[in-house]
């Protein structure tokens, strides 16, 4: 059974619809699903909420979708790189929910293991928690988070066999599993795929997560933050 199919709009074909929760994965703009993002933006779906660790930088990654006036609504931990998303915020025409990282983690995770909510004391006396559920367990107080369950689920991947398993390269691996795991249906990317199988001790997603996959385009990644300085000289370098 082989889940690659052509092209990204071919992967999204009757699974977009406006109003639907989107899990993305990728931290800044490293492992993000570009293919797939600019797939949506083609899809013209509108009302949107995005879950994803942040939205990208102007004019890359989910910043696309802001500009396309595409969201509504977005469920993240850091948002600092992209302008328009400040401003949209600012002029209220964008919902946020901020969440703790390790909180927005755990809520992928536990969603996608059918896990409906747990506590944690991540928040507890901030504006994160208010109007939540709290109980006191052996003297200290917790906040109920409830479990994220998307309706669509975006990933990039390293590596891919016919099966679906991924494996996913370096730090590029950040929000994806999780993002994987929390969609009732899951699409991914990936930059190679195999004729047989990853070896099982290199599956970091397991196929079973994985509805369909797509070959991610061949083209330089972004760098969201590009940082240099000089090199120092070598002790007898010229000598």
């Amino acid at each position: 059974m082989r889940k690659l199919v052509a092209d990204p709009e071919a992967a999204l074909a009757a699974r977009v619809w406006d109003g639907m929760t989107i899990a993305v994965g990728g931290f800044g703009l490293c492992g993000i699903p570009r293919d797939l993002i600019e797939a949506v933006r083609g899809s013209g779906v509108r009302d949107l909420t995005i879950v994803s660790n942040n939205m990208g930088i102007d004019g890359k990654g989910l910043g696309l979708l802001l500009e396309n006036n595409q969201v509504s609504k977005v469920v993240a931990s850091y948002v600092g790189e992209n302008k328009l998303f400040a401003q949209q915020y600012l002029d209220r025409a964008l919902e946020v929910e901020f969440c703790p990282q390790g909180t927005l983690a755990e809520r992928l995770r536990a969603g996608g293991s059918g896990i409906a909510g747990f506590y944690t004391r991540t928040g507890v006396g901030t504006e994160v928690a208010e109007g939540k559920s709290h109980q006191v367990f052996d003297g200290a107080t917790y906040v109920l988070e409830r479990g994220i369950v998307a309706d669509l689920a975006l990933v990039h991947a390293a590596v891919a066999d016919a099966q679906g398993n991924l494996r996913y390269r370096a730090t590029a691996r950040n929000f994806n599993p999780l993002v994987a795991m929390s969609g009732r249906v899951c699409i991914a990317e990936a930059e190679q795929v195999l004729d047989g199988f990853l070896d099982p001790d290199d599956v970091m997603t397991p196929g079973i997560f994985v509805d369909t996959m797509v070959v991610a385009s061949d083209r330089p990644k972004d760098i969201e933050q590009r940082v240099v300085r000089p090199r120092p000289v070598a002790v007898g370098a010229g000598a």
